[in-house]
């Protein structure tokens, strides 16, 4: 012992006793040297009496010597966690008195020693995650000391042996993350000792014995497998998964019975019939996944309160009837997805009591009534789903108080008004999709505030009216945007250019017009998408030339009318001597704007009170953006009204002197009293102090 203290003492290992070497207080350079000298000379003579080797935390490389198997006292060998590679040597056979063999989270390669097979007292064999292929030797099964093996996550592949059967004193059996195929044996269920069989993740086929039934099982994996046939009635069950295979019939009844089962997943089987009584009143539960299959009944029956449940996805089965309310007492809850159901009735507004919710997916079911503005009370939501139903009503501002939702999907319903301005609160959302609604009004500026949407902003088949905000050119993360079959109007904002990651911008079905912005996003578009609508041009392949479109000469076509037409009405006006009745309108008009206040709208087809508001707002303030025309008296201006009608503003740049304000009625006598088929339309006019401007009819592709 003195010998083989020097020698470690001499390459700085200062921990070291007659049975254990773990976690040295030494640099590991230091102790890889070390390692390898002892490893491959004659210093194993000095280990000889060595009791428990244990050396792990990425201290050791190279492959494992066939010295180690002169250890022959050794009782523990734990090297976890190294780099370790190269097969497993023979020699290991030779450890007989081995109880622990820890090999784990290393490169190993090649096949499990038979050697093994000596190893008569083991009862602890761990070598998962390596790179060990071949088949697993039926030799383990006379290992009867063994009480856990852990070989997942290697490349074996082969049967299961039925051998292992004979291991009456094993408790737990993972071989999961493998290639192993055949059947599950049968004489598995004789290991009356085990708790937990992990078989997940394999290439295994056949079905679950039926002798599984009734044993002291607690944990059952077959996850991503081709089981099939049905599933015995197991009842002393902690944890049941069988998702990914072929399995059918019915669940098991008696899932829960003993009421101890907290994970149950069965996805994508093709089971059938009513989901288990036993599971209404199985408080225990904490995760479950039963979608994807083809399960009946009514849902308000068959579940109840969980207070331990964190996670339940129902989606894609046959479940009817009602949503509980009582899922708003699951307050451990963070997901709760009930999607491609037959749900009717409304949303339990005490569904928003579950605060720790995360996720929402109602969608595809035949809910009815308005969205239950307690929802908005679930701060911690990410996802909330209610596509594909018949939800109308509004959308409540509260939506804004979600500030952690990052997908929001309420395509396929009712729902109308306008999107509430609150929404650019909401700003982690990454996808928005309301296609597909009664939505109106405009698109709100204030979605230019989601700088994170980077999948979808999805408003179409709705009733949006007004312009393009021009502000969406925030949005440089976005990859789709799609706002087609609409009742937008005005000109494809040149600020779109600047959405770097835009790969698609559908647009079609509109009253869009003028040219389609110069930019990467829309060199390359299809021009489907931009199809329907009063006039788009150039860019795209397939649209026409703004030069040559009839759209093109529309700006100029209301102001250089207007000035021609009126200078021949002056002309005629004084040549016929109507100077009376001239000066007698001319005192109507200023009645009618003294009755107004001095500054009013004078209208004949809008509210007088609410008119010179909305023509301000429908151009944002005369923004340059809604202009379609210039001239030296003024500019014309596009407007769409809150009643959907599309008006042309002549917007006058003259000073308020009192010439001004005569020049003024005179260009508002003539279009008041002349009626003919080259002259627009007045709807009416407005003088103030800030702004003097006629509204007129506006012709689209006029001349």
């Amino acid at each position: 012992m003195a010998s083989q203290e020097a020698f470690l003492k001499k390459w700085g290992i200062s921990r070291i006793s007659k049975s254990w070497i773990s976690q040295p207080t030494f640099s590991r350079d230091l102790f890889r040297k070390a390692w390898e000298i002892c490893l491959n000379s004659p210093c194993w003579i000095s280990l000889q009496k060595l009791l428990v080797l244990s050396i792990s935390d990425n201290t050791l490389t190279a492959s494992i010597p066939a010295g180690l198997g002169n250890l022959t006292r050794l009782i523990k060998l734990n090297l976890w966690g190294n780099h370790l590679s190269g097969p497993i040597p023979h020699e290991v056979g030779n450890l007989v008195h081995m109880t622990n063999l820890v090999l784990a989270h290393n490169s190993l390669l090649g096949s499990i020693p038979l050697a093994l097979r000596n190893l008569s007292v083991l009862s602890t064999l761990y070598l998962f995650n390596n790179h060990i292929s071949g088949t697993i030797p039926a030799e383990l099964g006379n290992l009867v000391e063994l009480r856990d093996v852990d070989l997942s996550h290697n490349l074996l592949t082969g049967f299961i042996p039925s051998t292992l059967g004979n291991l009456a004193r094993l408790r737990n059996l993972i071989l999961s993350y493998n290639e192993l195929s055949g059947p599950i044996p049968s004489t598995l269920a004789n290991m009356t000792s085990l708790i937990l069989l992990d078989l997940s993740n394999n290439q295994i086929s056949g079905c679950i014995p039926p002798s599984f039934a009734n044993r002291s099982l607690k944990e059952l994996s077959v996850i991503n497998n081709s089981v099939s046939g049905s599933v015995p009635n197991l009842t002393s069950l902690v944890s049941l998964k069988l998702a990914y295979n072929d399995l059918s019939g019915h669940l098991p009844p008696d899932v829960c019975r003993g009421g101890k089962l907290q994970h149950f997943t069965a996805a994508y089987n093709k089971f059938h019939g009513p989901i288990p009584e036993s599971l209404r009143n199985c408080s225990s539960l904490v995760r479950v996944r039963l979608d994807r299959n083809d399960l009946t009944g009514d849902l308000f029956d068959h579940f109840g309160v969980y207070p331990n449940m964190r996670y339940i996805d129902l989606s894609y089965n046959r479940l009817s009837g009602l949503l509980s309310p009582e899922w708003g007492s699951c307050s451990n809850l963070t997901g709760l997805r009930i999607s491609n159901n037959r749900l009717n009735g409304t949303i339990p507004s005490e569904i928003g009591q579950s605060t720790q919710l995360g996720a929402l997916d109602l969608s595809s079911n035949h809910l009815v009534g308005e969205l239950p503005k307690n929802l908005c009370n679930l701060i911690s939501l990410i996802e909330l789903n209610i596509s594909s139903n018949q939800q109308s009503g509004e959308l409540p501002s509260e939506i804004g108080k979600l500030l952690k939702l990052k997908r929001l999907d309420v395509s396929g319903n009712n729902f109308s008004g306008v999107i509430p301005e609150a929404i650019g609160g909401c700003k982690l959302l990454i996808s928005v999709d309301m296609s597909n609604n009664c939505f109106s009004g405009s698109i709100p500026y204030e979605s230019a505030q989601l700088v994170d949407l980077q999948e979808l902003l999805d408003l179409s088949q709705n009733s949006f009216s007004g312009h393009i905000p021009s502000q969406l050119g925030q949005l440089a993360l976005l990859q789709i945007l799609n706002l087609s079959h609409n009742n937008l109007a005005g000109r494809i904002p040149p600020s779109l250019i600047n959405m770097a990651s835009l790969s698609a911008l559908e647009v079609s079905h509109n009253e869009l017009e003028g040219p389609v912005p110069d930019g990467q996003p829309f060199r390359r578009a299809p021009m489907e998408w931009f199809t329907r609508n009063r006039g788009l041009c150039d860019v795209v392949a397939g649209l026409p030339s703004c030069s040559s479109s009839p759209a093109s000469e529309f700006p100029n076509v209301i102001f250089l009318s207007g000035i021609a037409v009126l200078g021949a009405l002056l002309l005629f006006f004084l040549f016929v001597g109507f100077a009376a009745r001239l000066t007698k309108r001319r005192k109507q008009i200023a009645n009618a704007t003294s009755q107004t206040g001095g500054g009013a709208f004078s209208i004949w087809y809008f509210d007088v009170g609410d008119a010179y508001d909305e023509i301000i707002k429908a151009t944002e303030n005369f923004d340059d953006e809604y202009c379609i025309g210039k001239g030296g008296c003024g500019s014309v201006y596009r407007a769409t009204l809150s009643t959907g009608e599309v008006v042309a503003v002549k917007k006058l740049r003259q000073p308020d002197t009192e010439i001004s304000w005569q020049h003024f009625q005179n260009e508002v006598q003539a279009l008041t009293q002349v009626r003919h088929r080259n002259i627009v339309k007045l709807f009416g006019f407005c003088s103030t102090p800030r702004h003097k401007f006629l509204v007129c009819e506006y012709m689209g592709r006029g001349n």
